[in-house]
C-alpha cells in the first residue's frame, strides 16, 4: 500500500512539474505571437516554402532547446554558477519579457526590423531569425536551464519531463506556423494580443516564483 501511494505521489509531482514546465516553456517561445512575424517574413513565398521554413525553424529551435536540456548542468558547473542565483537572475529576464508580452510590445530578446529585411533566403529565416532568437532565445534557454536544474544538481528524471515539455511546445509551434493563415483568419488580431497577454500574466507569475525561491535559497531560508 505504502509503495502504491509513494507511485502516485510521484506520479502526481511529475504531473504537475511537467505542467509547469510546458506552461513557462509555451509562454517564453510564445509562437502566438511569433505567427506574425512569420506571416510577415513568408509572404513572398509559396506555400511550399512555407512550409518548409515552418517544418525547419520548428525542428531547429527544439534542437536548440533540448541541447540545453540535456548540457544546462554542465553550463552552470563550467561558469561556477549557482541554481539559486540563476533563479534570480533568470526571473528577472522572465518578469522583463513578461511586462513586454503584458503591454504588447516587441520582447527585448526580439528581432528588430531590420533583422525581419534583411531575411531573405527561405534556409536564412528558418534558421535565423525564426528559429534563433525569436523561438528558441535567451528568455526560452534561461527557462529550460532553470527547469532543468531547480536544485543545481542533475536530475535525469526532470530532464527528460522538460524535453518532453519541449517536444510539445514545439510540435504546437510547427502546427500554428504550419496553419498560420487560418490561425491568423480565426482569432486575429485581437485575438493574438489578448492570447499573448494572458501568457504573459502567468509568464510573470512564473519568474516571481524563480526569483523568490532563489533568494531564499541564497539566504538560507525555508522554501
Amino acid at each position: 500500500m505504502n509503495n502504491i501511494s509513494t507511485m502516485a505521489l510521484d506520479i502526481t509531482s511529475n504531473s504537475t512539474f511537467f505542467i509547469s514546465a510546458f506552461a513557462a516553456i509555451f509562454s517564453i517561445v510564445n509562437p502566438i505571437s511569433g505567427v506574425m512575424a512569420f506571416i510577415s517574413i513568408t509572404s513572398h513565398m509559396d506555400r511550399t516554402d512555407r512550409l518548409y521554413v515552418a517544418k525547419r525553424c520548428s525542428v531547429i529551435a527544439c534542437m536548440i532547446a533540448i541541447i540545453f536540456a540535456i548540457s544546462g548542468r554542465y553550463i552552470l558547473e563550467f561558469f561556477s554558477i549557482t541554481a539559486d542565483s540563476l533563479a534570480v537572475a533568470g526571473g528577472v529576464l522572465l518578469f522583463l519579457v513578461a511586462i513586454d508580452m503584458l503591454f504588447a510590445r516587441t520582447s527585448r530578446e526580439s528581432i528588430t526590423s531590420e533583422e525581419l529585411s534583411a531575411a531573405t533566403h527561405r534556409e536564412n529565416i528558418a534558421v535565423f531569425p525564426m528559429a534563433m532568437p525569436m523561438l528558441t532565445g535567451p528568455g526560452a534557454i534561461t527557462t529550460i536551464l532553470l527547469y532543468t536544474n531547480p536544485s543545481g544538481k542533475g536530475n535525469w528524471q526532470l530532464v527528460l519531463l522538460v524535453i518532453a515539455a519541449i517536444l510539445l511546445t514545439f510540435v504546437i509551434t510547427f502546427l500554428i506556423f504550419r496553419f498560420s493563415d487560418y490561425f491568423n483568419r480565426v482569432v486575429g488580431v485581437t485575438g493574438m494580443l489578448v492570447m499573448t497577454r494572458l501568457m504573459g500574466l502567468f509568464l510573470g507569475a512564473i519568474a516571481v516564483d524563480f526569483i523568490v525561491r532563489g533568494i531564499k535559497g541564497l539566504f538560507g531560508l525555508p522554501i
